[in-house]
């Protein structure tokens, strides 16, 4: 962790586990802020810098440059995903590719592999920093508190994020607390899962293809920008496929906590799917993201691991899919 977030976050009623904040002081602010301390920025730079992108990433970079922030996939040649990025319009010639820092290494070097035929440069970025946002008034906040050398993205109506330099985000996060008084990193997470964000971990490396954590919903996945890494299999599934496993939203009761990757299983079948993202939602509740096999989810009760384990309970997904994704084509 940066010594930045040590020294602010070195503080009376706040407790840290792994770098990560499990304790705040008590708040009852609609409003919170979060320390990002497991997320990192990878910088690309230079003329090719959207043309490089463009043709690796999922998203299309004209959206990323209109909209400020997109979310997109770096695949590999089957089309399932190696990394998963929030790309940040961060000025003229420079993009920030924000990644779980446990997946920046590799995410790196898959990048360099391919930019060395680019007039771009991939750096991993240690001086930047990220703050996050969670409530109603998560967008408001950001536009207000970034400094002119940050870049802030907004992820939903109520998550946004904040990056800055290191030595700016002490006074960002002083002038923050009045109005959005710092939270758990689990309350971030648990945004994330209720508003059914995918996110990408070491576990689940190339285990989904983008259409199965609902990518698209977000704008992650273009159909029409033409040729980037695994485009093929991920425009094939659209226009000639049938979409079989899709990501639902769960609660499931559990006295140990639930990791990504989690293998599911149900009566018909010993594995139907994995969890994508989990979160603590109350004394051995967890609310949870999980890709399942669709006529398993529909049709057979879904547990944990095996069938001895507990079962999940499916929820309404707080956006529409498109039907058509679930129609045969042939």
């Amino acid at each position: 962790m940066h010594a930045s977030w040590q020294q602010w976050l070195n503080r009376p009623g706040v407790e840290m586990s792994t770098d990560l904040v499990t304790a705040v002081p008590a708040s009852d602010s609609p409003n919170r802020s979060v320390a990002l301390t497991d997320y990192s920025i990878i910088s690309i730079t230079g003329p090719d810098a959207h043309k490089f992108l463009q043709g690796q990433l999922s998203c299309d970079l004209a959206g990323v440059d209109r909209e400020g922030q997109l979310p997109g996939a770096h695949c590999n040649i089957k089309g399932h995903m190696h990394s998963l990025y929030e790309v940040i319009a961060a000025g003229e010639e420079r993009y920030w590719l924000r990644i779980r820092t446990d997946m920046a290494e590799d995410a790196l070097t898959l990048l360099k592999k391919y930019i060395i035929f680019s007039k771009a440069e991939a750096e991993l970025e240690t001086e930047l920093l990220g703050i996050g946002l969670i409530g109603p008034d998560s967008q408001r906040l950001s536009q207000t508190y970034t400094p002119q050398t940050g870049a802030s993205c907004n992820l939903s109506q109520s998550m946004s994020e904040i990056w800055l330099p290191a030595d700016q985000l002490e006074a960002t996060l002083d002038a923050l607390q009045s109005e959005a008084p710092l939270a758990t990193r689990n309350d971030w997470e648990l945004a994330g899962v209720e508003a059914a964000i995918p996110e990408l971990f070491p576990a689940t490396r190339e285990a989904f293809i983008p259409q199965m954590v609902n990518l698209q919903v977000f704008e992650g996945v273009s159909f029409t920008k033409g040729c980037y890494t695994g485009q093929e299999i991920v425009t094939r599934l659209q226009h000639r496929g049938q979409l079989k496993r899709p990501m639902y939203l769960a609660e499931v009761e559990s006295s140990q906590p639930i990791l990504p990757g989690t293998e599911l299983a149900s009566e018909a079948k010993p594995s139907v799917g994995k969890i994508v993202r989990a979160a603590k939602a109350g004394d051995n509740l967890y609310r949870v993201l999980a890709v399942i096999i669709k006529d398993q989810a529909e049709q057979q009760t879904i547990h944990l691991e095996s069938t001895e384990g507990p079962s999940l309970k499916l929820s309404q997904l707080p956006y529409e899919l498109d039907p058509r994704l679930f129609e045969s084509k042939r």
